[in-house]
């Protein structure tokens, strides 16, 4: 199996299971300058079986930009977001028409390993999950698992200052992580996957189980970690879009074939979206008309 970045691997366009004549281009509703563009993900249709989960959907990923997924619940989210580091390759009868480039390469190329994929690509989920393990070894276990050679304790102090949980765990590193507040074990978890250096961090509501201070400090680390990492994040706040997001696309559901499909209406920066959207869903959206 190729690293992704391996420069020699060569990454064919589209879909493993489609020909590069199969595949079509697409483009976003609207939107900034495609310029500094990490991951490229473009979704003809994405099924799961039968069921047709995400269509027409082509959001780009900016470098150091914090990139929001907006929309009712039911609306593929969640599903885009775990596309763009193959969390869906898991679910039993995935399978879609595009593409996922990041940095130029298509990571569904059947030369690509998915792992090697997460290793540059990292996640963070709704509800936090600190293994049942020291706070240093949870941090420490991606380095582990990836044969990290450096300096383990530098790499885990280092990534709990950037997760801003340092301070509050340095004299009880080999406590449970499971011992720590809701919020800390969030921060847990950031710090456990920025420990390996991935480009590219994705979030799943991962304010959602949490109260409003730690909901804040969360926030206010993304606004930090873009500094280093490339962010896109799914969230129902639409408040924490405006505060966080430098870009946000706002995903929809069409019912007129009888199903739930999501599909991508509108897609810009977090300014011109929340203030002066285009299309006629986004603005009802923006406006609480429907949720």
């Amino acid at each position: 199996m190729s690293d992704i970045h391996n420069p020699d691997a060569h990454i064919s366009a589209g879909h493993p299971k489609s020909s590069p004549d199969q595949i079509r281009a697409g483009h976003p509703k609207s939107g900034p300058a495609n310029g500094d563009v990490i991951i490229d993900c473009n979704l003809h249709e994405l099924y799961y079986g039968q069921f047709k989960a995400v269509r027409d959907t082509h959001i780009p990923i900016r470098k150091n930009k914090i990139t929001a997924f907006i929309g009712p619940s039911g609306c593929g989210k969640s599903t885009v977001l775990r596309c763009l580091n193959r969390m869906n390759d898991l679910v039993r009868g995935f399978r879609f028409d595009g593409h996922v480039h990041f940095q130029g390469r298509n990571i569904y190329d059947r030369s690509i390993d998915p792992v090697a994929v997460r290793r540059h690509i990292g996640m963070v989920f709704q509800q936090p999950n600190p293994f049942n393990m020291s706070i240093y070894n949870n941090v420490a276990f991606g380095l582990r698992l990836n044969g990290y050679k450096g300096s383990i304790a530098e790499r885990v102090e280092q990534a709990l200052r950037r997760a801003a949980l340092w301070d509050e765990v340095k004299d009880k590193l080999k406590q449970n992580g499971l011992s720590l507040s809701g919020g800390q074990q969030q921060r847990l978890c950031i710090a456990r996957a920025v420990a390996t250096e991935p480009k590219v961090l994705l979030m799943d509501e991962p304010c959602s189980a949490l109260d409003p201070i730690a909901t804040r400090r969360i926030e206010e680390l993304m606004t930090e970690l873009k500094q280093r990492f490339t962010i896109a994040i799914v969230t129902h706040n639409l408040q924490q879009a405006q505060r966080v997001a430098d870009e946000t696309g706002f995903l929809y559901v069409d019912t007129t074939q009888g199903g739930r499909t999501g599909y991508l209406v509108e897609y810009g920066s977090s300014q011109q979206i929340f203030q002066d959207p285009r299309e006629e869903p986004t603005k009802q959206y923006i406006r609480g008309e429907f949720s």
